[in-house]
Formats: C-alpha cells, sequence, structure tokens
C-alpha cells in the first residue's frame, strides 16, 4: 500500500471509565470516518493520569490484556470499523504490573502488546512505583497497511527507540503520551522540547510521527496537549494547541517516505562497528 491515513486524538479525562472510554470511542467513530486506519487514544486514557501520587490501592485497577475493560471496547470498536487502534492499558501480568499497548487489529483481535521500556520516576511522574520495565522488546506490527511502530510516552526522548523500531522495519511511529506541567518547576515548560523530541525522530529516522497527548487538569496536575503528526522531514501537517478537544488526521505517501529516506542515506551510512559505547553502562 502507497498511502495511510492516520489519526491523533486529544481530549481531557476524569476518572470514570466508562465515560472515557465512551468519550475515547467518540473519537475514533469520527477519525474512522475522515478515513482513518490506524487511530491513536493517548496514553492511560481509561482514567486520571494515576502515577501523580504513590497509592497502593490504585494497583487493583490494573487487569490482564484479555479482560481489560478499555481493551474490550478498543477490540469491538476496531471490528466494527475495520481498523487498527493501538490501546495503552494497564495491565496486571501475575504479581507484575505494566504500563502497556495492545495493538488491536481490524478484525478486533489483539496482534500483540507492547510495554513500555523507559519508565521514568520524579515528582508528578512516579512510574516506578507502578510498572516494571517492559520485557517485550521494542514492537513493530506489520499486520498493519503499514508497518507500525509504537513507543509509549517516556520511550518518545529517546533516540534508540525511534532508531531501534524502524530497524525493524517501521514505516510510521506512533507515541501515546500523558506528560504536563512539572510540579518541581512551575516555570518549566517541556511541551516544547516534548515535540522537538518526536520531530527530531522524524528528521533523523525520515519518518512520520504521529504523538496523542491528553489535556485538562487533574489533582492539580495540567496536562498540556500539542498532539501532532508530522511528515518525514519533520513539518507539521496536523496540530493541536494545549486546549482543543478532537482528532488530527492526515495521509501518508509511504512511497515518497521511502525514497526521501533513501536519498538522504542516513542508514546506507551508519556505522554499527562504531556504535558499541551505545550499550555499555555509563
Amino acid at each position: 500500500m502507497t498511502e495511510i491515513t492516520v489519526a491523533a486524538m486529544q481530549l481531557a479525562f476524569n476518572d470514570d471509565i466508562a465515560e472515557n472510554i465512551a468519550n475515547v470511542t467518540e473519537l475514533v467513530r469520527e477519525a474512522a470516518a475522515k478515513g482513518a486506519q490506524v487511530v491513536l487514544p493517548p496514553e492511560l486514557f481509561e482514567g486520571h493520569y494515576f502515577c501523580r501520587v504513590e497509592d497502593e490501592g490504585i494497583f487493583a485497577r490494573a487487569m490482564p490484556v484479555d479482560r481489560h475493560p478499555a481493551v474490550l471496547a478498543m477490540q469491538k470498536l476496531a471490528d466494527e470499523l475495520n481498523i487498527h487502534i493501538p490501546t495503552s492499558f494497564f495491565e496486571a501480568d501475575g504479581p507484575h504490573h505494566y504500563n502497556s499497548l495492545a495493538m488491536i487489529g481490524p478484525d478486533g483481535a489483539v496482534q500483540g502488546v507492547y510495554r513500555k521500556s523507559h519508565i521514568p520516576d520524579g515528582p508528578g511522574y512516579e512510574e516506578k512505583f507502578y510498572f516494571r520495565p517492559g520485557n517485550t522488546g521494542f514492537r513493530v506490527w506489520k499486520d498493519a497497511p503499514v508497518p507500525l511502530g509504537v513507543g509509549v510516552c517516556w520511550d518518545q526522548w529517546y533516540p534508540e527507540t525511534a532508531r531501534a523500531m524502524m530497524l525493524m522495519g517501521a514505516e510510521v511511529l506512533f507515541y501515546p503520551t500523558a506528560i504536563g506541567n512539572e510540579p518541581h518547576d512551575p516555570s518549566l515548560d517541556t511541551s516544547r522540547l516534548w515535540r522537538r523530541a518526536m520531530v527530531g525522530h522524524a528528521v533523523s529516522n525520515v519518518v512520520p510521527v504521529v504523538a496523542s497527548n491528553r489535556i485538562g487538569t487533574e489533582d492539580g496536575q495540567t496536562f498540556y496537549g500539542h498532539s501532532f503528526i508530522a511528515d518525514e522531514r519533520g513539518d507539521l501537517l496536523a496540530e493541536f494547541g494545549a486546549s482543543e478537544t478532537g482528532v488530527l488526521t492526515a495521509t501518508l505517501d509511504i512511497a515518497r517516505v521511502k525514497r526521501h529516506r533513501a536519498a538522504f542515506g542516513f542508514f546506507r551510512d551508519r556505522r554499527p562497528d562504531l556504535y558499541g559505547r551505545l550499550v555499555q553502562d555509563i
């Protein structure tokens, strides 16, 4: 397939999982009506971003992939609309807990699960209390209109994540996100840095990037939106600011992307023989 239409969504969430699923469902339907074949909701859309604090009671929310209500709802929707929905959820696997993503295909089946590799730990983002580092390795789903790579939130800051997925054959990179203000430093606005980091992945890998973030204020923590779709040159094809609710869509010409990637020579000129330091401890 030469072209693929992708969508990112942006919205606020409360702590009612049924209402959140209903709101995401409405935007997925809107995106599908605009022709989107892959629709990306934000990270952990099941409720408030609970990692703001350490609360052992929250572990009760985690569920296996085959029983999680957000995954089940998106499976039904993907089957109905004949689309892919990369679905972020709080996963329980026996005694272990992960920040995970189920890639749901157009038949409603879960094609596989990716567990977030990089787990942050800091004021307002105390994820190490809740999640083990992912044990799946990076994933690229090739049973899609084009091969899809997905990193989850903190993964998006790491150039290694994007490059690894590219070397695995990804043609579009997706990043579901929950990020906003920094409680320890109200003067620090990371929204510009957040976007620049991912646009940098687009440029250095010559690949389109799709990012979905939440908005709104949850228990004093404000999420800054700025969801976007960038093309393989890092130019923004569609973008939101800090407060819009809705869906962004863009149609990507993958044949053109491949030509541009080949012409830049970034992969031709790689020197893996020099990169051993990258996999050594500091």
